[in-house]
């Protein structure tokens, strides 16, 4: 094998922390010990769903992830019939307002 290949493999190995060798010494007894009070420390299970914040976060709960829906493409073509009929009432139909007369 070329140093190459032994040097990728190594960093996909784990390094040798629970060998037989090094809980009979007391140094790596010690480390050994540190080690496995960090890892019984650490949270079991599943992580705990986020919880949405504020009206984006509700938003995204709602229609995004594990109960999507096709929701916010309505919404979209919702909000822009809105915006272009206000547009064309601004710029057009406002003056036609109670005119029966061009």
């Amino acid at each position: 094998m070329s140093y190459i290949t032994k040097r990728a493999l190594s960093t996909l190995i784990p390094p040798k922390v629970a060998s037989p060798s090094a809980i009979g010494s007391s140094p790596n007894a010690v480390r050994m010990q540190k080690v496995v009070s960090f890892y019984e420390k650490l949270p079991r299970g599943a992580a705990p769903e986020p919880q949405a914040k504020g009206l984006l976060g509700r938003y995204q709960k709602a229609y995004f992830g594990k109960n999507a829906s096709a929701m916010p493409l309505v919404h979209v073509i919702g909000a822009l019939i809105a915006i272009g009929y206000a547009q064309n009432y601004y710029f057009h139909l406002r003056h036609h307002k109670n005119n029966v007369h061009h």
